[in-house]
């Protein structure tokens, strides 16, 4: 199963991290704010949310940053992030 995260239309002071935290609460049929140790893994112990949230950001003169994406596994799943801000994440 596919759960994926537009962020194009989400609201705009919500980090990219967030989103991946969201995407895996949403899956596990529980609230963001219960994504958190013991229960859960720490997403800054699988990578360096601050790192990938800037990844992605745009650059400070405004130029488009170069096409990729980053995969991972967090929390059993395993999470796609691409350059146009989506969030995959499967099991």
């Amino acid at each position: 199963m596919l759960l994926s995260v537009d962020r194009s239309d989400r609201d705009s002071t919500r980090s990219l991290s967030f989103e991946i935290i969201a995407a895996v609460a949403e899956r596990e049929g529980v609230d963001p704010t219960e994504i958190e140790p013991p229960e859960y893994e720490a997403l800054y112990e699988v990578l360096d949310p601050e790192a990938l949230d800037a990844l992605f950001a745009p650059r400070q003169n405004g130029a488009e940053r170069a096409s990729g994406r980053v995969e991972f596994r967090y929390c059993g799943y395993d999470v796609t992030v691409t350059d146009g801000g989506e969030v995959s994440i499967e099991n």
